[in-house]
């Protein structure tokens, strides 16, 4: 179930979230929302929901595999060019 409801930025830029959506969501004062700046607008949720939206936009993924991946392919070009790293231990002069 979903409300679509107009609401107003007022003072200072507060907008007040309408009871019926509130009550879905179990939002009482005080509750801590993350506001996700989106191409299309503003998205509130809270902390355990936009936990859930990135544990499901990552599942099967694995990040660091990536990374280290997209590095040593970095590393194979850099020694091909002979491009040289004063900082890199393994990197050694020819």
């Amino acid at each position: 179930m979903s409300d679509t409801l107009a609401v107003q930025v007022g003072h200072k830029g507060r907008v007040v979230v309408p009871a019926s959506i509130r009550a879905r969501h179990e939002w009482v004062e005080g509750s801590t929302l993350v506001a996700l700046d989106t191409a299309i607008g503003v998205l509130l949720a809270d902390r355990n929901a936009v936990e859930s939206l990135v544990r499901s936009r990552l599942a099967g993924l694995d990040p660091l595999a990536e990374l280290l991946s997209d590095r040593r392919h970095d590393a194979q070009r850099d020694a091909q060019l002979g491009v040289k790293h004063e900082n890199n231990p393994h990197t050694t002069d020819q």
